[in-house]
């Protein structure tokens, strides 16, 4: 199994983390990046400006299972702000969650957003495609 430091070692600069609030969440999501069903992901704009680091074009990233272990690394391709309210069908189909429906989309983002406290349908997202680089 690829350790998490070999891959820093293979990536310099890569930034090791899991997708959503739970373990569970961090297993399902992670598994449907390493599927290649997965190729963007969104988050609040204002924590993605404050964040030290921000995401940009060209970083490569660790993707964590719910117990930290490396599952894959992608890399990001494209950001764009957009508010929650204009989120397109298309752009929750390469989310590649549940039936990649709008709907679907729109309902488990409210509930993920209202849990960390920020939730506002005309929040604004920094939305991130990116490619499947490695499997682990």
């Amino acid at each position: 199994m690829t350790t998490q430091h070999d891959l820093q070692q293979k990536y310099p600069g890569a930034r090791a983390w899991g997708f959503g609030d739970s373990p569970h969440m961090a297993d399902e999501l992670g598994a449907l990046v390493a599927s290649g069903a997965k190729r963007a992901t969104c988050s609040d704009y204002h924590a993605w400006r404050q964040d030290a680091e921000p995401t940009l074009p060209g970083d490569y990233h660790i993707i964590l299972n719910g117990a930290g272990e490396p599952l894959c690394v992608i890399r990001t391709h494209t950001l764009r702000m957009v508010a929650f309210c204009d989120v397109t069908d298309t752009l929750a189909a390469l989310e590649g969650e549940g039936d990649l429906s709008l709907a679907y989309w729109r309902h488990e983002h409210e509930a993920f957003f209202t849990r960390a406290g920020c939730f506002a349908k005309d929040m604004l997202l920094m939305f991130e495609e990116f490619a499947l680089v490695e499997r682990c």
